[in-house]
């Protein structure tokens, strides 16, 4: 970090102002938000893996219109239109892409030949020495605080682990709303911090009111819990009735759901049944889904839209990180990211001393 304040490698790799990410939550991440991230000063990801075959010009063309500043977008290998995501990225120069497991070595040195940072979360030590091996050149660690698909491993735990395993920039995830958290995350080594519940609970989010209120009146971190129920992975969110009937549903309950939930994703996406089944094959050989897994894995995007698109909180789901819990607030981007960085730079200039020299 420079001594001019919170500038960080980070920073220059992104051409952001500050070392602050906005992730790409999928229905929640659009070109308003994004836009209004960079505007701010910090680095906003796309949700590419929610926007339609055929539109993903169309919004980065639009994050163009409402901002200059560089901006991301990220994909799941397994998506339908992942090739059409890539190549926009590519043609459209963004400064990144985010990502899961799925590209190998080729895909991602053609996007770094291409000047695109390539950028992965991952929630273990042994995932992000693998994405490096691969050729990223940050990696995103996302703690078990975190929202969505997530780990069991604290930030706290996990963050230190992966900074003793890569020589690349590490952004910290999972559990950051405020200054305290990126000065913390910096003081720990990482190169920034990426918070997408924060950004979730800002005035330019697309999300619903009806549905940012119940984010706004969660109390009880416990509240936000990891669950199975929905696509047989870990997946945190906010507690509701949904969520308990779909954990106490029989194993034919759950097969119909997912079966419903297909067909309805299958309608969005525009996928024939025969491309369907090659990217459930494709989840359950390179992604080590069972089954299981993979019967369930549209649920997940269609009951999310049910919340945070159509506005209906009881019938869907309401993926969160804990920090919520202590957000308790609608702000502008503006406001979060300038909060942010002013206090991170008190806590750091009371930590380094001169805080206290200057009372003096």
């Amino acid at each position: 970090m420079s001594a001019s304040g919170l500038h960080t490698v980070l920073c220059d790799l992104l051409g952001c102002r500050y070392p602050i990410v906005q992730t790409a939550m999928g229905w929640v991440a659009d070109a308003k938000l994004v836009a209004a991230s960079g505007n701010a000063g910090a680095f906003g990801f796309l949700a590419g893996a929610t926007i339609p075959p055929g539109e993903v010009e169309r919004e980065i063309l639009q994050v163009k219109a409402l901002s200059d500043r560089p901006f991301g977008i990220n994909f799941h290998m397994f998506q339908p239109n992942a090739d059409e995501v890539i190549e926009m990225a590519i043609r459209h120069r963004l400064r990144a892409v985010s990502y899961g497991r799925g590209p190998d070595a080729k895909m991602v040195g053609r996007l770094k030949a291409a000047g695109v940072v390539c950028m992965p979360t991952v929630g273990a030590a042994k995932h992000a020495a693998k994405a490096v091996e691969l050729g990223a050149d940050v990696v995103t660690v996302q703690g078990g605080e975190g929202g969505g698909h997530t780990g069991g491993t604290p930030t706290t735990l996990l963050l230190p682990q992966v900074l003793d395993s890569v020589r690349v920039p590490v952004v910290a995830a999972g559990g950051f709303f405020d200054g305290r958290g990126l000065a913390a995350a910096l003081a720990y080594g990482a190169a920034g911090v990426a918070m997408g519940t924060r950004f979730l609970m800002s005035s330019e989010s697309p999300v619903p009111a009806q549905t940012l209120e119940r984010y706004v009146k969660v109390r009880d971190p416990a509240s936000i819990r990891v669950s199975l129920a929905i696509d047989g992975l870990p997946q945190r969110m906010i507690d509701n009735a949904l969520l308990l009937e779909l954990e106490q549903a029989g194993p034919w309950r759950r097969t119909w759901l997912a079966l419903g939930a297909a067909r309805k994703w299958r309608a969005r996406t525009g996928m024939s049944s025969a491309q369907m089944l090659a990217t459930a094959w494709r989840a359950m050989r390179e992604q080590d889904y069972s089954a299981a897994q993979t019967l369930m894995a549209a649920n997940a995007p269609v009951l999310i839209q049910r919340a945070m698109v159509e506005g209906h909180p009881d019938d869907g789901v309401l993926p969160s990180g804990q920090a919520a819990a202590a957000i308790g607030a609608i702000e502008s981007c503006e406001q979060i990211v300038a909060g942010i960085a002013a206090q991170a730079q008190v806590r750091l200039a009371e930590l380094s001393g001169t805080g206290l020299a200057a009372a003096a």
